[in-house]
């Protein structure tokens, strides 16, 4: 079993930055992709970001230049550093990882971008 679980989230103002962190935990072996989704309320889950096997990186069009994904595999930590944020990033974000062509998923952690 694989676990994840999303923190860092919280309510910041437009142009401000959030840090998330996604830790993986359980029968984790080898390389394998990572990525954050978001789901907004009444919108379809989108890919924010992802490290795909053998490390290219991917990032939808609305968050490139303004978020970075990047992971710390020694000790299981995927991160997204969230720069100049948008009241329109606000959503639920998740971190999933692909294992042996299983999706594992975490909880989720809320970000909220108002003035």
């Amino acid at each position: 079993q694989v676990q994840l679980v999303e923190s860092g989230g919280g309510l910041v103002q437009p142009g401000e930055s959030l840090r998330l962190s996604c830790a993986i935990s359980g029968s984790i072996f080898g390389s394998y992709a990572v990525g954050w989704y978001r789901q907004a309320p009444g919108k379809q889950r989108e890919m924010v970001a992802r490290i795909f096997r053998g490390d290219s990186i991917g990032y939808a069009d609305s968050v490139r230049g303004r978020f970075t994904i990047s992971r710390d595999n020694a000790k299981n930590l995927v991160y997204l550093q969230m720069n100049s944020l948008k009241p329109e990033d606000t959503a639920v974000y998740r971190c999933n990882v692909v294992i042996d062509g299983t999706v594992y998923w975490g909880q989720g952690t809320q970000v909220t971008v108002s003035s």
